[in-house]
């Protein structure tokens, strides 16, 4: 896998709150929230995202609208 070296950490706002965004590898992202590790999300593609299993990082199936809006915020912040 590719490693995002060059991307820095950003910040987005969902209802009040804060999120850190930090890249690690080519779409893959641990989220903080509250100042602690919250989520690691992976694209899954345009428009879906999904959460890594925290133990085996392997993608967790299912629908999460959270996780969708992170990714959302982060793929407008990669078209800037």
């Amino acid at each position: 896998m590719k490693l995002e070296g060059a991307q820095e950490p950003f910040d987005i706002e969902l209802e009040n709150i804060v999120y850190s965004v930090f890249p690690e590898e080519e779409d893959v992202f641990v989220i903080f929230k509250d100042g602690k590790e919250y989520v690691k999300i992976i694209r899954d593609n345009d428009t879906s995202w999904l959460k890594l299993n925290p133990e085996t990082e392997l993608p967790m199936f299912g629908m999460d609208e959270e996780v969708n809006y992170i990714g959302s915020k982060i793929n407008e912040r990669r078209e800037d």
